[in-house]
Parts: structure tokens; C-alpha cells; sequence
């Protein structure tokens, strides 16, 4: 979440292609989650297990024909980049601030995208005693990766068999101006087929929220309510929405009527602050929230 080379742009020097191994080439991704996930598997016929969570969670193999780029993208206006000569120090706070191993890079404008710029490349060349930071120089543009340009139209199926052959994480989805649209990761395409991805900095499936630090809980959207206002000691819900709210993603939804963009701050009349941390067009999934007198600086 793209997101962020005009075609012509070459990687970073030293910088491996992506992540895959030759384990995952052979055979392709694409294969993989076909054998796993084939209707003949017998905990995927009708009445199975995984099934019904196929049904349940809209998710499944048939998204792969079915739906296209445009239904998964992150929208342009949630995408988090960096501008080519952004400065070092300014660089790492955003990757802090977003959580996000990789960022699309741009000069001038996002229109005129140029790449992506890799957490693993930025630390291993400016952190960890690398050779960049005993050198203090810093330059973003020899350390931007090759990124990949698709039409909102094209089925996610095609462009997972493409990011798989080529190696590639993310791409730009360009409209018919050639601007950028939004973005999307393979982690959102595989995510069609499986069910959300977490990863080890997302909360426990048991804890849907913790104290992040004096005054500032993260939580999962789907945490309760109820349990949640219990724990912090503050009433967040009212008595007109008491029955229609039961998770704290709901209580923001309610508020502003709308699902927030991520980074968006939404302020309760409380005094607290709701911080939306992760969030796509169609829900929001990590929130940080600052009680009372622990407003952002």
C-alpha cells in the first residue's frame, strides 16, 4: 500500500532483482496457488472448511479472471511516494511514518514516476555501516528499482503471471493520459485468491489492539468497541450510535461517513485523535490512536 522507469531506468547497483528464490520460480507463483487452491483439493469442495471462507470473504481463484486491476489498486490519491531529491532523513521518516518497505519515486510530479526505492537497498547502502553512509553521500536516484506500468483494465491473473516472471513486487497503474492512477502489489493480488495477508508488525488475530506507547494505543479495525473503551478508560461511542457500532473501525467510518485514506487523521470530540495506519478503498485495517493531550507533534 504503491506505491510507490520510464522503462528505461536500470536498478540499483548491487541491488538484487526482488525477492523471489529459484525455489518459488520452479514452478511459477501463478502454479502454486493454482495446485494449493484447485477445486479438486477436498478441503475446498462444497461444504468444506475453505470453502466457506471462499464464500464468505469474496475470495478465491475465480478472481483472478474476474477482476481487474482497477478493482484492487490502491488509489492515487492513498499512494505514498517520495520525490526523487528528497533528503535521506526525510526519506526514513516516511518509510517510519508509512510502515512501507517500498515507495514509488518521482521527479517533478507523480506523473513523472522514475521507480521505487526499497527499505533493504536504503539500509544496506546508508545503514548498517554501508558503504554509503561511511562515503555520507546520499542519492536517491542510484538506488531506485525498475517498476512496472499496467492498464487498469488488464485481469490480475495476467499481471501476477507478470510481476512473478519478472520478479517484480509492485506496479503503477497508468491511465490513458499517461498519468498515474494508483498502485498495486503482488501482496494485493494474492490477497484476491487467500484472504488478507498479516505480516509480524500487524497485531496479533488474538490482541486486536496494544499500547504502542504512553497515550497511543494501534489497533485493528475490527477491534470491539465495547472492550476497547473499557480498556482505555474512555467513552468513545455515544448513546444514538451505541446499537449500530461494534468495532472501532465502524466508530470512524460513523464519524466522517466515509472509509478515510491512510495517513488521514480523524479527531473525536473527546479530544483523541484516530490515525488511519492501513486502510484500502474499501476498508479501513489499522488505526493509531492518540488519547487526550497526546496529539501528534
Amino acid at each position: 500500500m504503491g506505491p510507490e522507469n520510464d522503462g528505461s531506468s536500470s536498478a540499483a547497483p548491487g541491488a538484487q532483482t526482488d525477492d523471489f528464490d529459484a525455489a518459488t520460480r520452479r514452478p511459477g507463483l501463478f502454479e502454486r496457488l493454482t495446485g494449493v487452491l484447485s477445486p479438486t483439493k477436498p478441503d475446498v469442495v462444497a461444504g468444506g472448511v475453505a470453502n466457506e471462507r471462499v464464500l464468505k470473504q469474496g475470495i478465491g481463484l475465480g478472481n483472478l479472471h474476474a477482476k481487474r486491476v482497477e478493482d484492487v489498486a490502491i488509489p492515487r490519491a492513498d499512494m505514498v511516494s517520495v520525490p526523487v531529491d528528497i533528503a535521506l532523513d526525510d526519506l526514513i521518516q516516511v518509510f517510519r511514518d508509512s510502515g512501507l518497505t517500498r515507495l514509488p519515486v518521482y521527479k517533478e510530479t507523480l506523473d513523472t514516476p522514475i521507480g521505487l526505492i526499497h527499505l533493504k537497498d536504503l539500509a544496506l547502502q546508508h545503514g548498517f555501516g554501508g558503504k554509503g553512509a561511511k562515503k555520507g553521500g546520499f542519492s536517491l536516484k542510484r538506488l531506485v528499482r525498475e517498476v512496472i506500468f499496467v492498464p487498469p483494465s488488464m485481469p490480475i491473473g495476467v499481471l501476477l503471471q507478470q510481476m512473478q516472471s519478472g520478479r517484480k513486487h509492485m506496479a503503477l497503474v497508468i491511465d490513458e493520459y499517461g498519468g498515474v492512477d494508483g498502485l498495486v502489489t503482488i501482496e494485493d493480488l494474492i490477497e484476491q485468491v487467500i484472504g488478507e495477508i498479516e505480516d509480524e508488525h500487524d497485531i496479533d488475530e488474538a490482541d486486536t489492539w496494544r499500547l504502542e506507547k504512553p497515550g497511543v494505543y494501534i489497533a485493528q479495525s475490527r477491534a470491539p468497541l465495547e472492550d476497547f473503551e473499557a480498556d482505555i478508560g474512555l467513552r468513545l461511542s455515544d448513546d444514538d450510535t451505541d446499537e449500530e457500532i461494534d468495532t472501532l473501525g465502524g466508530l470512524v467510518f460513523m464519524m466522517i461517513g466515509r472509509v478515510p485514506m491512510r495517513g488521514e487523521v480523524v479527531k473525536h470530540a473527546s479530544g483523541a485523535e484516530f490515525e488511519i495506519v492501513d486502510a484500502d478503498p474499501r476498508r479501513i485495517k489499522r488505526i493509531r490512536v492518540r488519547m487526550p493531550g497526546f496529539a501528534a507533534e
